[in-house]
């Protein structure tokens, strides 16, 4: 099955989106900390809403946990979305148990993490923007990852 990560979120209000989000694909969202907020689900439930009540939740202290139970002892993919992607994710070949990875807000995420990515796919933007917000851009993704499963 396919999963999202998000590596150190920053913003409650996103993790919350990308929750109902994951529900409505029935799909396991995994969050590696530490957050850039206090983990507190009545605050990610102002906009997770009763959606959390149904969600598929995982938390991990590190990369290094998460990547070692999660991408090694399962023997899976690891698809980085990034602005500094080499793939269009619509032109890229989703399989069903790859893991999505979404790095932090404002930084992405470290060097080490985006070399041990399998692949790095990217949404193709006008006008030469920075980037969507990551919750939009986690349903573009996700929406075409699991087109045909």
């Amino acid at each position: 099955m396919t999963k999202i990560v998000l590596f150190q979120p920053e913003i409650a209000g996103n993790v919350g989106s990308i929750i109902r989000t994951c529900v409505c694909f029935d799909i396991e969202l995994h969050i590696i900390e530490p957050c850039g907020f206090p983990f507190d689900m009545q605050r990610i439930k102002k906009s997770a809403l009763d959606y959390i009540n149904h969600a598929k939740i995982f938390r991990h202290s590190s990369f290094e946990n998460f990547f070692a139970t999660e991408i090694l002892q399962k023997n899976q993919r690891l698809i980085l979305a990034t602005t500094k992607g080499d793939k269009k994710y619509h032109q890229f070949k989703f399989e069903k148990n790859d893991v999505i990875l979404f790095g932090q807000e404002s930084a992405g995420v470290t060097a080490e993490i985006f070399e041990k990515s399998h692949h790095k796919i990217f949404i193709p933007m006008k006008n030469e923007m920075r980037s969507l917000n990551i919750a939009i851009s986690c349903g573009i993704i996700l929406a075409k990852a699991v087109e045909g499963f």
